[in-house]
């Protein structure tokens, strides 16, 4: 344990390790049959709280994050937990993933004495959250949309108490979809193009501002180049099972990924953001570069986390099968997570107990913005308050 002097938080590192007898291939480094996970845990010096909120991102490392430490400062006692899959989603499963979150749970309530449990859906974290909290309550996944372990419904997940959902999107699966390249046509030669869909040729014809009918033209564009890998995906893994190689994997570029409309078109789904700009950078130069979405993935990979179709977890159907208080904030200026990802989420709950909050200017990730980081927080207090589950 140490103190960080400079913003007055007491902050404890931490393992956790996670027994995996079911698994018969290793998707991420470590011992055989076990997974080990780390962990932050953040309060102010001395202090006791029943009450934590238990932040986990499928691959964030977000325990320096503005937002985590904020509400550690503020006096909440806040966990930041890393996945099995640390800044690599390359072989991520969500459904092991949720086992992650499980154990995490687990061990501040058995271990660490919490009585209350706070999801804290911070940008993807907050599909995640909602992916678990359903299977925690009403759970229906039984293995992997390929076909392999783990059975959620035998894992007997712990629910939470409430639900903050922190700049969130839907779901990486339905937005990876959003921001395909619909002008690819060919996956093993993305020069070939529909120049007609291509946002970043200058010779296109459809430029911005973008009618309704090119937009629809689009996502419609969109989601069958997503069926598309996913059709190959699962040949594939067919191919490899009747050569008797269940466990084998294959792995595969994705490209061009981030042409989203809405960084080309302010008027698309507006508020505060930047033009011709995403939370990454000039999105013409992030949709081939390494970091976008998706662009280096596995077989069984892609179908539990970035397909349209086959992926389990989907922030907008779980949202409607879990019961949480939920309260949902959507900053104004961010450039990742547009209004109408809060807005669909809000709606797709289906109980009363939930709030919607704007925060104006905001961006995703509140980089020097003291101002809009003190809103949320103060916002997220007071929910809490008003909720009856916190003690600060």
């Amino acid at each position: 344990m140490f103190v960080d002097v400079d913003k007055g938080i007491e902050r404890t590192p931490y393992l956790m390790l996670l027994q995996e007898a079911y698994s018969s291939f290793k998707d991420v480094y470590g011992g055989v049959d076990h997974v080990v996970l780390r962990a932050h845990l953040l309060r102010p010096p001395g202090s006791r709280s029943d009450t934590v909120i238990i932040f986990m991102h499928p691959i964030g490392g977000g325990e320096y994050l503005p937002l985590p430490m904020a509400l550690a400062k503020a006096g909440h006692h806040v966990i930041y937990c890393q996945s099995r899959y640390p800044n690599n989603d390359t072989a991520l499963i969500m459904e092991k993933v949720a086992l992650d979150m499980a154990e995490c749970i687990r061990d501040a309530k058995e271990r660490l004495g919490y009585r209350r449990v706070i999801l804290g859906g911070w940008s993807g974290g907050g599909s995640l959250a909602l992916f678990y909290q359903r299977q925690a309550e009403h759970p229906t996944v039984t293995c992997t949309p390929a076909g392999d372990p783990p059975n959620l419904q035998e894992a007997q997940l712990i629910p939470a108490d409430g639900m903050l959902l922190l700049a969130a999107h839907v779901s990486r699966a339905l937005t990876l979809t959003e921001w395909l390249d619909a002008s690819i046509l060919d996956e093993s030669n993305p020069d070939v193009r529909d120049p007609e869909l291509d946002l970043y040729n200058p010779g296109n014809p459809n430029q911005a501002p973008y009618s309704a009918e090119f937009q629809a033209r689009y996502h419609a564009a969109q989601i069958a180049r997503n069926r598309r890998i996913t059709a190959w995906v699962k040949s594939k893994l067919a191919a490899l099972r009747e050569q008797g190689r269940p466990n084998d994997e294959f792995a595969f570029t994705v490209h061009g990924t981030m042409a989203a409309p809405v960084w080309l078109d302010k008027s698309i789904d507006p508020n505060e953001r930047k033009p011709n700009s995403c939370f990454l950078g000039d999105p013409q130069v992030v949709n081939n570069g390494p970091v976008g979405l998706a662009r280096f993935t596995t077989l069984r990979s892609w179908l539990s986390q970035w397909s349209y179709d086959e992926s389990n977890a989907n922030g907008l159907l779980d949202a409607a099968h879990m019961s949480l208080p939920t309260l949902l904030i959507s900053n104004g200026a961010d450039d990742a997570c547009t209004p109408s990802h809060a807005r669909r989420l809000h709606d797709a709950i289906a109980h009363s107990n939930k709030k919607l909050v704007e925060i104006r200017g905001a961006t995703h990730y509140y980089l020097g913005q003291r101002e809009e980081l003190r809103e949320a927080v103060q916002t997220c207090t007071q929910w809490l308050r008003d909720q009856g589950l916190t003690d600060v």
